[in-house]
Formats: structure tokens, C-alpha cells, sequence
């Protein structure tokens, strides 16, 4: 058994007392999600979890549809590295694509995308 050290000033984040709430428990056991669902929204997070990332889905709730060069130009960068971020978006199901010609066009995957980033964003604006 690991014995560890918990830092004084954190003592107002500790229970005193072992004293669980058999309702809550209950309550939130009825209600749990599955691992695999748990699994497939950490990957959400962690490809939004790179700045760079959370621009291009900005962008891409702004402006809709865009193609690899509008994003190069707007985030002042290759396309290479542009394509890469938006192929990680896409294989995250965050980003969706179609081919036009000789262009790769991507837009969010649906609104519940949109309001993941607006939410956030609007939780970010709260703390300041």
C-alpha cells in the first residue's frame, strides 16, 4: 500500500470525516456512462487539448466551410501543418472533409461540436 503526503493548505479539500451519501452514490451509479463512451470523450478533449487545435475549430464554427489553404493562411502556417491538425480533428470525429476538385474542404461535425466550443469558451470569459 503507497502512503503519501498530503500538503497542508490542501486540507480544505479533503472530507474530515469517511461519511459517503448512500443517495448521491446511487443516484450517480444509476446514471454512469459507459467506459467506452468515457474513452471516446477523453479523446475529444485530448485532441482539443493542443491550442493550435481549439483555433481551427474556431474557425471552422465561424467560417463553416473551409478549405486547408484558408486555414494555412489564417493561422500563418503551412498547409502541410494545417492539413495535419485538421486530420486530427477529422479522425477525432470533431471535423468532417469533402474533396471539390483539387481542394480538401472541412467543416465541423454537427452542433454538438459548436456547442462544446461555444460553452467553453463562455466558461473561459466567465473566470476573467
Amino acid at each position: 500500500m503507497e502512503t503519501r503526503t498530503v500538503p497542508s493548505d490542501s486540507s480544505a479539500e479533503l472530507c474530515e470525516i469517511t461519511c459517503p451519501s448512500a443517495d448521491r452514490v446511487a443516484a450517480v451509479l444509476s446514471e454512469q456512462v459507459s467506459d467506452n463512451d468515457v474513452q471516446g470523450m477523453a479523446e475529444i478533449f485530448k485532441a482539443l487539448a493542443d491550442p493550435t487545435r481549439v483555433k481551427v475549430a474556431y474557425m471552422l464554427d465561424r467560417g463553416g466551410e473551409l478549405c486547408v489553404c484558408d486555414i494555412a493562411e489564417l493561422l500563418g502556417c503551412s498547409t502541410a501543418t494545417a492539413s495535419h491538425h485538421l486530420r486530427t480533428l477529422k479522425n477525432k470525429d470533431i471535423a468532417k472533409s469533402r474533396k471539390s476538385g483539387k481542394n480538401v474542404y472541412y467543416s465541423l461535425v454537427d452542433d454538438h461540436i459548436r456547442t462544446l466550443l461555444h460553452m467553453t469558451l463562455e466558461h473561459q470569459k466567465e473566470k476573467r
